[in-house]
C-alpha cells in the first residue's frame, strides 16, 4: 500500500489531509513540523510528501531540500501563497507540485496520484486479496490456476479495492482514480463495471466478493472457505 508523509504546524490541515488520503487508499504518515518528518524518516521510507511551506523552526523550503538529499521522494508543497516567486521557490528547493491554500481535497488527490503517476509509483505490482492476485505488469487476475483477463477499466477498479480489503472506497474516489479528475460521466459507469465484475469474479473464485455500501460507495471483503 502507498504511504504518504504529510507535514502540517496546523493540527486542523493535517487532520483533514490525512483523512482524505486515508479514505483514498493511502498509509499516512504525519507529522507537524520538518524535525518530526524527518524522524519519521528514518523509521520508515514514504512514497510521496506533502509539506507545508510557513512551518516553525523549519519551513517546507528547507525540508523538501533535505528530502530530496535523504531519501529522493517526490513533493507536494502547500501553501497559502499563490505568487510566482514562491511557485519559483518550492520548484527550486526540489518540489514536484505546488498547491495554494484553500484547496478542494479532490485537487489534491488528483495532483498527487499525477506525480505518482510520473515516478512509476501509483500501484504495487502485486496486489494480494485472500487468495486472489493481482499482477500489475501482466494484467492478470489468478487464483491458483485459474486466469481472468478483464478490460483495463475494470482491471483498475478491482485493484482500487483489491489495494485495501474492507475499506470502503466512496464513489467519488473511485471514479476519480480509475476515469480521472476531470471525468464528466454518472455514477452508472462505475455501477455497470461494478456488476461486470462481479459476474466474474463469481466464476473465479467465493472468497472474494465485492459489497455495495448504500449511499457511499463499494469495498472489496476477502472471507475464508
Amino acid at each position: 500500500m502507498m504511504k504518504i508523509l504529510v507535514v502540517d504546524d496546523d493540527p486542523n490541515i493535517l487532520e483533514l489531509v490525512s483523512i482524505q488520503l486515508t479514505q483514498a487508499g493511502y498509509t499516512v504518515m504525519k507529522a507537524s513540523d520538518g524535525f518530526e518528518a524527518l524522524e519519521l524518516l528514518e523509521k520508515d521510507l514514504p512514497d510521496l510528501a506533502v509539506v507545508d511551506v510557513m512551518m516553525p523552526r523549519m519551513d517546507g523550503y528547507k525540508l523538501t531540500k533535505k528530502l530530496r538529499a535523504e531519501a529522493d521522494i517526490p513533493v507536494l508543497l502547500l501553501t497559502a501563497k499563490g505568487e510566482l516567486e514562491d511557485k519559483e521557490k518550492g520548484f527550486l528547493a526540489g518540489s514536484d507540485d505546488y498547491v495554494v491554500k484553500p484547496f478542494e481535497p479532490r485537487e489534491l488527490l488528483f495532483r498527487i496520484n499525477a506525480i505518482l503517476r510520473r515516478y512509476d509509483k501509483a500501484v504495487d505490482v502485486f496486489i494480494q486479496a485472500g487468495p486472489m492476485k493481482i499482477n500489475r505488469q501482466s494484467y492478470e487476475v489468478s487464483v491458483g490456476k485459474k486466469v481472468l483477463l478483464l478490460p483495463l477499466k475494470e482491471f483498475e477498479l478491482l485493484s482500487v479495492l483489491a489495494s485495501r480489503s474492507n475499506h470502503v472506497f466512496t464513489r467519488e474516489i473511485l471514479i476519480e482514480r480509475v476515469w480521472g479528475y476531470d471525468y464528466e460521466g454518472d455514477e452508472q459507469t462505475l455501477n455497470v463495471h461494478i456488476k461486470r465484475i462481479r459476474d466474474k469474479l463469481t466464476k473465479l473464485t467465493g472468497e472474494v466478493t465485492i459489497s455495495t455500501v448504500r449511499g457511499v460507495g463499494y469495498k472489496l471483503e476477502v472471507s475464508s472457505s
